[in-house]
């Protein structure tokens, strides 16, 4: 039977109840957004992974642009996004060679488009860590080379995408993505529901889940020797959801408002182990897991964030506010 350590996942539900009331709080303009201390000064993903300005921007700019692409554009738009995470290298990249579609993938240029940029800014974001070794792929000198080189080859030249249009799963899709080059779990799963936010494929987030690193440390904390042999990781996320109303109310946070009616899926449910982790880093440091402290300070940003969600979702009819901006002075938590 899965039992946790109370005393500790009692800090995975108050987590996610005051990271949440400060989107809400942003949302309505209610300031302090939290009295935390912790919570100001480190840096900590939104409970709802479509929500991380990242992940708003892929929804809203590369997915659901204005114009219209195929299928396979689209994915082939997700995956050269997801490789770099970075929307300034995806401007840049549209910016130098038109918009982005299968039609004008010229590796020959866009890779010296890279190389031009790289000189004085970085092109890759650092929050995922993106390995730039594979033996397929050695022969080329750069990160960005050999990704896009893998790109061709593999997804467009095997027919991976192809394949991932046919998919009749969540897990089928990573299954697809898994088996190329450079792409492991973490990066598979990922992928995985970025490409589901578009039309082309729909599979429920409650599917399928894959337990990240910083996850695993999280549930190792929260339910200890209960994420053995015993029991899957995934088992544990999915034991979450299942009892998610139950151990809310057992512990006083349940006053918890969902995202414009959407409740946590398995993917928001497994960052939040990641995010627990670090926030028991510093609510209890006598707990270690590997790393020992966060790594991140919070930095405000200075631009306004444009909430727009998958329209399948049926959720952006309930947004009053379109746009959230950030305070002109005094900057604290969004």
């Amino acid at each position: 039977m899965i039992k946790p350590n109370e005393e500790v996942f009692k800090y995975y539900f108050y987590f996610i109840q005051e990271r949440m009331n400060i989107f809400w709080n942003k949302y309505e303009e209610n300031y302090p957004l939290t009295r935390d201390p912790t919570l100001q000064s480190y840096k900590f993903t939104n409970v709802y992974r479509a929500m991380d300005r990242v992940s708003q921007y892929l929804i809203k700019n590369v997915i659901y642009s204005d114009e219209k692409f195929s299928d396979k554009d689209v994915l082939f738009r997700i995956i050269v996004f997801k490789i770099f995470n970075k929307f300034e290298t995806w401007e840049y990249l549209e910016s130098e060679i038109g918009e982005i579609s299968l039609e004008n993938f010229n590796l020959k240029h866009i890779n010296n488009a890279l190389l031009a940029r790289k000189v004085s800014n970085p092109i890759f974001n650092n929050a995922y860590m993106m390995t730039g070794t594979h033996s397929l792929y050695n022969h080329l000198n750069y990160k960005h080379e050999k990704w896009l080189q893998m790109v061709k080859d593999e997804l467009i030249g095997q027919s991976v995408i192809d394949k991932i249009i046919d998919a009749t799963s969540l897990s089928d899709t990573f299954d697809h993505l898994r088996g190329c080059s450079f792409i492991g779990d973490f990066l598979a799963y990922q992928y995985a529901i970025d490409m589901n936010y578009s039309n082309v494929i729909n599979f429920s987030e409650d599917s399928f889940v894959k337990a990240g690193i910083g996850s695993i440390r999280g549930i190792k904390k929260c339910f200890g020797n209960a994420s053995s042999a015993s029991y899957s990781n995934e088992d544990i996320i999915k034991f979450t959801q299942e009892n998610f109303e139950y151990y809310q109310t057992k512990f006083d946070f349940d006053e918890f408002k969902p995202l414009f009616g959407r409740a946590p899926t398995l993917i928001d449910l497994q960052n939040c182990f990641c995010e627990t982790d670090k926030l028991l880093r510093v609510k209890m440091p006598d707990l270690q897991v590997q790393n020992k402290r966060i790594k991140q300070r919070y930095k405000e940003t200075p631009k306004s964030l444009e909430l727009f969600f998958p329209p399948k979702w049926n959720i952006n009819n309930n947004i009053e506010r379109l746009s959230l901006a950030p305070r002109a002075e005094n900057f604290t938590l969004f």
